[in-house]
């Protein structure tokens, strides 16, 4: 319905690039520069803010250190497509389009991908060695090319959600499986992520699925349609790997007989809202169009767009409003060559909630697209993939907000060999007495690579009150229920099939068995 034209040409390659439209008016583009420069007013207040993995509180998100931070991001498509890469190599460098998106005021990247590429050997399409260009590329895999972009963003201060956008690179599906991918490969798919970036938090979070549309319900209790539970089973098995992670959970089509955009209709979270194992790592998602796109009712009211911010308290401004969790407007874009489209982006943005005004106690956002060649919104790029839409960028200047400091690390080795085997680990955690005031535990770190370790890491969350007192074999840290526990100097190398162990004390006991994921450093 809404999104077949869109989705249809996302899958173009170069080849099939469609013109964007003429824009806006040089009166906007003067207007956009003042925009701009309140934004940078705010960004440099708390320019430090987003480090490490975060968490919510409320309707805010906050970083390691409790600050608040703000999502103020763009999509930059491809993994998802038949070329399983971000588009656009074929014209640049990958460090070149990240760099620039980071100097033009963008803190986050939404990157959508399909199953397809954790397939193993799944080999990108349409990418541009030539003149160096992405030439640590060369050779690697869809999942290794993906490495290189979080390994570079992390470097560089941008912070990365993972978009399940497609089963797989043939068009999007209306619920979570299909056939051919179903939700056990999903889940899979999901926690195999999770797992591989574990430690790393340039990666703050995953988007479980895009865009659930009808037949797909919320709160029908029809566990073959009900997004809602699908949501549940899948975050919590996202957390189960990293519970440090962010869950995005997108709304549906249809609620109750309202309909709205693919996605975009959170109404059903006040009767039946998302229950994870592990609190303050939720975060509901949106999408919202213009005319470009499709037509809504709500375009045509004698009252538009004056109507427009009723329509969004509807379907998932309440969410904000009521301090239920935080909105992220997930996607959000036009070609801005109508009256009604400039009309709606520019009422979009109040409403989202200036940051010089607001700070982080906003909405946050990531805006459709980088790339030029979505079909029925264009990019902040045009054709030529070099040259910046001024004018729609400048739309968004008072809604950027501060970047994040650089650093990254963990997760999968950022060079590895191309083409060859990459350091895996699994952990194992194991309760050996628990006496009621206290608890002795061990965990088995096993290499499940075919190359040997040369370090590891362990995180796992309790979901009580659980501290460790006393730990031997390594070395760990603890943020409330999470540890992260780090090898000693003499048992970091595991040759591949190899195991190594650490114990520890704990207090009070009753803890149980928490889920563990184990990252190679």
């Amino acid at each position: 319905m809404f999104r077949s034209l869109r989705r249809a040409l996302c899958v173009a390659a170069a080849a099939l690039l469609l013109p964007l439209g003429a824009g806006a008016q040089a009166a906007d583009a003067a207007r956009s520069g003042e925009l701009r420069a309140t934004a940078d007013v705010a960004a440099d207040v708390a320019a430090e803010a987003g480090a490490g993995y975060w968490h919510t509180s409320g309707r805010q998100i906050l970083d390691a250190a409790g600050q608040p931070v703000r999502i103020a991001g763009i999509n930059w498509f491809g993994f998802e497509t038949g070329n399983h890469v971000v588009h656009g190599l074929w014209a640049r460098d990958y460090k070149s389009m990240l760099d620039q998106m980071t100097s033009l005021g963008y803190n986050t990247l939404r990157l959508p991908f399909s199953d397809d590429i954790l397939k193993p050997g799944t080999m990108p399409d349409s990418v541009n060695y030539a003149d160096g260009k992405n030439a640590d590329l060369r050779g690697l895999t869809s999942l290794q090319v993906m490495d290189r972009i979080v390994a570079y963003a992390g470097q560089i201060g941008l912070k990365i959600v993972l978009d399940r956008h497609r089963p797989d690179a043939g068009g999007q599906s209306a619920l979570w499986y299909t056939s051919a991918v179903p939700e056990s490969t999903w889940i899979a798919n999901l926690k195999a992520l999770a797992t591989r970036y574990a430690g790393n938090p340039t990666v703050i979070g995953i988007d479980l699925h895009n865009e659930p549309h009808d037949p797909a319900c919320w709160g029908c209790g029809d566990t073959t349609r009900d997004w809602r539970l699908a949501a549940q089973r899948a975050g919590n098995a996202v957390l189960s790997a990293n519970p440090n992670l962010l869950v995005m959970v997108e709304g549906v089509q249809s609620y109750n007989g309202v309909n709205g955009w693919w996605g975009g209709n959170l109404m059903g979270v006040a009767q039946y809202p998302v229950q994870l194992d592990v609190p303050n790592r939720l975060v509901y998602s949106a999408h919202d169009y213009a005319t470009s796109v499709a037509q809504q009712p709500w375009f045509s009211d004698p009252s538009f767009p004056d109507n427009l911010p009723g329509v969004w308290d509807k379907y998932w401004g309440y969410i904000f409003k009521q301090n239920i969790a935080p909105v992220w407007l997930g996607e959000f874009g036009t070609t801005l060559q109508s009256a009604a489209d400039q009309k709606w982006l520019t009422t979009l943005v109040t409403y989202l909630r200036s940051t010089s005004t607001y700070g982080a106690d906003s909405f946050h956002w990531t805006f459709w697209s980088w790339n030029p060649n979505s079909g029925d919104t264009g990019g902040i790029l045009k054709d030529d993939w070099q040259t910046v839409d001024t004018v729609k960028d400048g739309y968004l200047a008072s809604i950027k907000a501060p970047g994040f400091p650089a650093g990254g690390g963990g997760g999968p080795d950022p060079d590895p060999d191309p083409g060859g085997p990459t350091a895996t680990c699994t952990a194992a955690y194991s309760v050996s007495s628990d006496w009621g005031g206290g608890f002795n535990a061990e965990v088995k770190v096993t290499n499940t690579g075919a190359v040997p370790l040369k370090s590891w890491k362990v995180t796992w969350t309790w979901r009580g009150t659980q501290k460790v007192t006393s730990m031997w074999n390594a070395s760990h840290t603890q943020s409330g229920g999470t540890v992260t526990a780090s090898n000693a100097d003499h048992n970091g190398g595991i040759a591949a099939g190899g195991s190594a162990s650490f114990g520890f004390s704990g207090a009070p006991g009753g803890g149980g068995v928490p889920g563990v994921s184990c990252t190679a450093t």
